[in-house]
């Protein structure tokens, strides 16, 4: 007989498992999936740096801006990478191939945390504390990077939802330390 707790997270393990699987059947629909593969082509870099970029047009201050995103963009890398070749968490489409189709290229084998959505909470932190008005351009984008991460099959809700955590906390210690 297995242990209480750990029984307990094979019970999340598969609740977990189960919404993954129907929010990846969504995927289905065509118009739906190419939204969710062009969040998260965006996500995966170019978004960041037209923003880290575009800050000296955005802000007074804007060249003390870029170099505060872009010091804190490496810093959550560096934890980000630590962190995820340590836990090693396999995708969703390769531990469960038969229930979990991939829609979009991985940029590696594994899953936790979700560095997408890392970059999307932080980024949008960000624009809250420096530039509010770009937040109706930010929060939906960052929302649709989040989500588009569960529905193309790359990674699993609690992925998400850490990597939201680990970039708000960034975010908060960017601003802590540089204003």
């Amino acid at each position: 007989m297995r242990p209480r707790p750990l029984v307990v997270f094979d019970r999340l393990d598969l609740l977990e498992w189960q919404f993954c699987q129907r929010v990846s059947r969504l995927s289905l629909y065509r118009p739906w999936r190419l939204t969710l593969q062009a969040a998260s082509r965006l996500g995966d870099w170019p978004v960041w740096v037209l923003l880290i970029l575009a800050q000296p047009w955005l802000q007074t201050d804007g060249a003390w801006r870029m170099l505060q995103y872009t010091l804190i963009a490496i810093i959550a890398i560096a934890i980000y990478r630590l962190v995820k070749t340590r836990l090693c968490r396999e995708r969703p489409y390769i531990t469960y191939r038969n229930g979990i189709q991939c829609n979009a290229p991985a940029r590696d084998r594994y899953s936790f945390p979700s560095g997408h959505t890392m970059h999307a909470v932080m980024f949008s932190v960000l624009v809250a504390a420096h530039t509010p008005w770009l937040l109706p351009v930010a929060i939906p984008l960052a929302m649709l990077i989040a989500i588009s991460r569960v529905g193309l099959g790359l990674h699993y809700t609690s992925d998400v939802i850490a990597g939201g955590a680990m970039g708000y906390g960034f975010a908060l210690l960017s601003l802590y330390l540089m204003g």
